[in-house]
């Protein structure tokens, strides 16, 4: 339905849409007669309505990108927190591996200036680099496996009296070293030894796992960098086609802060489904709203569920929660404009229909489905197969 006909540059489209509860007859009259009508008789009116409409187009744009920046902030501040622990951690590894490095140098000397004989010390080096082999195969123990065999290596290590066994057992658990390991050692060595070359190899083992705290934390910011660059496609043409599980993985990881550790996310992917052509920066906007009214229901607690699967000739994306429901009085306001059930301050109510315009860009449908206390269901349908959408 058209504003002022005409089909010229300045021709406009209504954004809402009429229904009629009961039959109605109408007068249809051609848009160029009505436009031409209107601007003879109702000069004024047609002035006021055009600054009406443009008014409101842009205080509507003016609260999108105050929205979006607000998004921003929110997102900057998580991705932020969710930076700082890994690199804060690379750091307390990094000065905890410089201590072990010049103890196992010291510990070094003391073995070379000792009376060892040269069998003695290639056996200890050969000890030495199955000990750091035996570190990157090391298996996760269960709490109550860790400890047995923590008691085990302190009593071995008291059998054989070497102080403070109780403070080296656990570093070789979580090596994956046994009491086997510690008889090996023992077979290499003379009784007067052992105890230093034991300290000795607790410094390797000290300083394999150092390096795999530093490895995993800087591959965990490696990770957080690049979820990030692929949420705000750095460097990428904006309509490419696009693997849907990259998007919802870097959104989820982008907003793994706010969803915080009270919601449990559950993923149900399929991977056989296709690429599509589409704006990625874009659905990833929709995802971060859908995700962010989720959380925002659940109020902390809750399960998330992110299912994708094949629908007829449509990718289907499904949000689920089990928040306490969207009343059936307000479910068909939820895509207008400006409607929002949260308080003053905390929501413009742009953000489904944001979602609801880019969806439809994209020639798909967002529905939602919900019941009250049994959570809220959004699902959205995207054409596998599209021609590029106008800008």
């Amino acid at each position: 339905m058209q504003v002022y006909g005409g089909g010229g540059p300045d021709e406009k489209s209504y954004r809402g849409s009429l229904r009629f509860t009961e039959p109605s007859r109408f007068f249809i009259l051609p848009a160029e007669v009505f436009a031409a009508v209107l601007r003879d008789w109702f000069p004024m009116a047609v002035h006021l309505l055009e600054g009406m409409f443009f008014g409101s187009q842009n205080t509507q744009r003016t609260i999108s990108q105050r929205e979006r920046l607000q998004a921003l902030g929110s997102l900057s501040a998580g991705l932020t927190h969710e930076l700082n622990n890994p690199a804060a951690a690379a750091v307390r590894a990094t000065s905890a591996l410089r201590d072990r490095v010049a103890g196992m140098r010291h510990k070094l000397g003391v073995i070379a200036a000792g009376p060892y004989k040269r069998d003695t010390l290639e056996a200890l080096v050969q000890l030495q680099e199955r000990t750091a082999d035996q570190v990157a195969k090391a298996t996760p123990l269960s709490p109550l496996e860790a400890s047995d065999r923590e008691d085990a290596l302190a009593d071995w290590f008291d059998d054989h009296d070497i102080a403070g066994g109780w403070q080296l057992a656990p570093t070789f658990v979580q090596a994956g070293l046994d009491t086997d390991w510690l008889d090996q050692v023992a077979a290499a060595v003379d009784e007067h030894t052992l105890e230093g070359a034991i300290r000795w190899l607790n410094y390797t083992v000290e300083t394999e796992l150092l390096m795999n705290e530093i490895q995993d934390s800087t591959t965990r910011i490696t990770h957080l960098v690049d979820a990030a660059k692929q949420y705000s496609q750095i460097d990428r043409a904006p309509y490419q086609v696009a693997d849907v599980h990259e998007l919802l993985d870097s959104t989820l990881m982008m907003l793994s802060g706010k969803i915080g550790s009270g919601i449990r996310v559950v993923k149900e992917y399929d991977r056989t489904l296709p690429n599509i052509p589409a704006y990625p920066s874009e659905l990833n906007q929709v995802w971060t709203n859908l995700i962010d009214n989720a959380v925002s229901a659940m109020a902390g607690e809750g399960e998330l569920t992110v299912r994708t699967a094949l629908d007829g000739d449509q990718l289907l994306v499904e949000f689920r929660d089990t928040g306490p429901g969207v009343p059936a009085e307000i479910r068909d306001r939820i895509f207008d404009p400006f409607f929002t059930t949260k308080p003053v301050g905390k929501g413009t109510g742009l953000g489904l229909s944001l979602s609801y315009g880019i969806v439809k860009k994209h020639g798909g449908r967002i529905e939602v489905d919900s019941e009250v206390g049994r959570g809220t269901r959004f699902r959205v349908t995207v054409p596998i197969q599209q021609e590029q959408a106008e800008r």
